[in-house]
C-alpha cells in the first residue's frame, strides 16, 4: 500500500523537476539585467536535486501517517509541486517575469503552509521542507529583482 503513495509523489516531483530540463535559461535569461547576488547557473541543478529528494521524502512521510491533517497537508503538497512545475515554463518558456513573481510567491506561501502542517504531523517531514522554504524565498527575491530590473 505504501508503494501506491510513493509512486505518485515521486512522479509529481520528477515532472516538476523535468520542466527545468525542458526549458533552458538560454540567451533571453543571459541577457537580463541581474542583481549581483544572482547565483551561478551550475548551482541550480545541485540545489534542486537535493530539494526534490527532500520534497518527495517529506511527502511520503506525511502521507503514511495516521493523522486527520494528512489530507490537508497532501493537498498543500500537491499545490506547491504544481506551482513549482508551472513556474519554469512561465518564466523560461513564456519569458513572463511578472507572472513568474505571482506564481513563485504563491508557491512560497503553499510551501510554508505545507511545512507547518508537516511539522504537526511528522517533525522530520517538517525539517525536510525548511531548506525548500529558504531556497524558494531566495528564488522569489531573485524573480522579483529580475522583474524590477527588466
Amino acid at each position: 500500500m505504501k508503494i501506491l503513495i510513493a509512486i505518485p509523489l515521486a512522479l509529481a516531483v520528477i515532472a516538476a523537476g523535468g520542466m527545468g530540463s525542458v526549458f533552458q535559461t538560454g540567451a533571453w535569461y543571459e541577457a537580463l539585467n541581474k542583481p549581483g547576488w544572482t547565483p551561478p547557473n551550475w548551482l541550480f541543478p545541485i540545489a534542486w536535486t537535493f530539494l526534490y529528494i527532500s520534497i518527495t521524502v517529506a511527502g511520503y512521510r506525511v502521507a503514511v501517517r495516521n493523522s486527520p491533517l494528512v489530507p490537508t497537508a497532501m493537498a498543500f503538497w500537491a499545490l506547491q509541486i504544481t506551482l513549482n512545475a508551472i513556474w519554469t515554463p512561465i518564466v523560461f518558456g513564456a519569458n513572463d517575469l511578472f507572472l513568474g513573481v505571482v506564481v513563485i510567491v504563491a508557491m512560497w506561501c503553499a510551501i510554508i503552509a505545507t511545512t507547518v502542517l508537516n511539522f504537526r504531523i511528522d517533525r522530520i517531514a517538517g525539517w525536510l521542507f525548511v531548506p525548500y522554504i529558504a531556497w524558494v524565498g531566495y528564488a522569489s527575491a531573485l524573480n522579483i529583482s529580475l522583474w524590477l530590473l527588466n
